[in-house]
């Protein structure tokens, strides 16, 4: 063999044997690290102005006084975070006072003469549950039997059930919903709950109460996606889920949950979920059919199905994500450009509330010259392909048309955090109830999470929004029109909660003046 072919085999084993050292690091850092991004406060980079080697003054004489009379950073004091209680809490007033009406000599006549305020303490009332017998009276009018010569006997109307011929009630279903959906517990913990408060059933009727409520709400889910593709900006994204009882897979099969939702500075904030079987292009399809705006996702390939009516954006979370896990593998060059991705999040966290068009003006004056930056030494970088950075460029250079185009457009956000904020919410309950049993619990996962998602978007109180939705669902015609559904969209829902508590306020002001 000769000895140039022999140093081509020697550096070739010896780059694979680098790339695999690198994965078994990542590896292990995903299974045993920690899971936040942060950098590490002591790296340094080339480009930051404090710590640059090249920015170093050149220093002359006796150096050893100056590093003894260093001036050493004081330690900041951690700070600590206030209690708060939301306004909306009732407030209780107890005074103390003597339980026999004596001062401690035994003297009766004693009167109040102030208070002193000592403390407060926020009180829980543990849950109750009643069971309600619900009778129709019967009534006869006497006068409409003389005049048209009948019994002249009516009844009143009775509230629908939520379900036929089950004790089902609004509040112990929403309750279920909520708990499952919101705080993550699994419908056989709470079915424990459930009998301890003394009601015997089933897990198999709690998943059907949550199915088939969230079936009776569909046409508002549908008017909701109708509304979203209406919007001018979006942000998607999508994350696996196990169905086990789906026709044509198996059980341990993956299928998808979707997620498209406004940018966080839109009005009439929306968060839509939707079931998918697979992680194809063509449900992409489906899920944006009709939409003509703008699209922020990652660089899945099964969005470019989407075509020209949708213009795509880039998420520079995903990018930064490669290039932290490559600077975690210590590969030369990560760091640097890892900094320049952090510089650009700062600066956009500077001019997060400033409107579209200042932001778009602000990103071509500012981050343009930042982000040349980061194209110039990416071309520079000569790194192996199979390497954690190497993958980093390719990825970063295949997005690079969708990346640069938020430049031109202060609307959309620098990445697609909101969308991975809101799929997260569904992760944290998955990773307890594990899977859904069927198409149709997944669908009304999908349904479910929807209305709490948004609900939380435009800060409505998840569990009275469910409430008040499966109370409507119980009156609202089979097939409402998109008028009779306005009411339950929950901006429109926030704007009718808003008027409450202003009328609710004058009127309360109004008694105050007039005692």
């Amino acid at each position: 063999m000769a000895e140039s072919e022999k140093d081509q085999i020697i550096r070739k084993l010896k780059a694979e044997n680098k790339g695999l050292q690198e994965q078994i690091a990542y590896l292990r850092r995903k299974l045993f690290d920690h899971k936040s991004e942060v950098l590490n406060p002591n790296q340094t980079s080339l480009f930051e102005k404090e710590n640059s080697v090249f920015n170093e003054p050149e220093q002359t004489g006796d150096q050893s006084s100056s590093a003894s009379n260093q001036v050493r950073p004081k330690k900041s004091k951690k700070k600590t975070r206030r209690e708060k209680v939301d306004s909306k809490v009732p407030v209780r007033v107890t005074i103390i006072k003597t339980a026999d009406g004596k001062c401690p000599a035994g003297h009766s006549g004693i009167k109040p003469i102030g208070t002193r305020y000592v403390r407060e303490e926020f009180h829980f009332i543990p849950a109750r549950a009643y069971l309600e017998k619900i009778y129709e009276q019967t009534y006869k009018c006497e006068q409409c039997a003389h005049d048209t010569a009948t019994s002249g006997l009516f009844k009143p109307l009775v509230p629908p059930a939520l379900f036929p011929h089950s004790l089902a009630s609004v509040s112990l279903v929403a309750e279920i919903i909520h708990d499952k959906f919101v705080l993550g517990v699994p419908l056989y913990r709470q079915l424990s709950g459930i009998r301890r408060l003394g009601y015997q059933t089933s897990e198999a009727t709690l998943a059907n109460w949550v199915n088939k409520s969230a079936q009776q709400l569909l046409p508002l889910y549908e008017e909701i996606h109708w509304h979203l593709c209406s919007a001018h900006h979006l942000q998607g994204d999508e994350t696996p889920i196990e169905v086990l009882r789906e026709p044509g897979k198996a059980a341990t099969s993956r299928s998808y949950m979707w997620v498209a939702r406004t940018p966080i500075k839109q009005p009439n904030p929306i968060v839509y979920y939707a079931y998918g079987t697979t992680r194809s292009g063509v449900f992409a399809q489906s899920l944006y059919e009709g939409y003509l705006g703008v699209l922020q996702c990652d660089g899945y390939s099964g969005y470019n199905l989407l075509g020209n009516s949708v213009h795509r954006t880039g998420c520079w979370a995903h990018v930064r994500r490669k290039f932290y896990d490559a600077s975690q593998s210590h590969i030369k060059g990560a760091d640097n450009l890892l900094h320049l991705i952090d510089e650009m999040f700062a600066l956009e966290r500077e001019w997060q509330a400033y409107s579209p068009r200042v932001r778009r003006r602000r990103r071509r004056s500012r981050l343009r010259k930042v982000l040349k930056r980061f194209w110039r030494l990416i071309d520079r970088t000569e790194v192996l392909p199979q390497s954690r950075l190497g993958k980093a460029i390719v990825y970063a250079q295949k997005q690079r048309p969708y990346l640069d185009r938020i430049i031109n457009d202060g609307a959309i956000d620098w990445s697609n955090n909101a969308a991975e904020r809101n799929m997260k919410s569904l992760v944290i309950g998955r990773k307890n109830w594990l899977f859904s049993t069927s198409t149709q619990g997944a669908e009304a996962t999908a349904i479910w999470m929807t209305f709490i998602e948004s609900a939380k978007a435009n800060h409505i109180d998840p569990r009275q929004y469910l409430t008040d939705l499966l109370k409507a669902s119980t009156i609202l015609p089979a097939f409402p029109k998109s008028e009779e559904l306005e009411a339950y969209l929950p901006w429109n829902y926030r704007r009718q909660q808003n008027m409450g508590q202003r009328k609710d306020n004058n009127e309360a002001q109004a008694t105050t003046f007039a005692a």
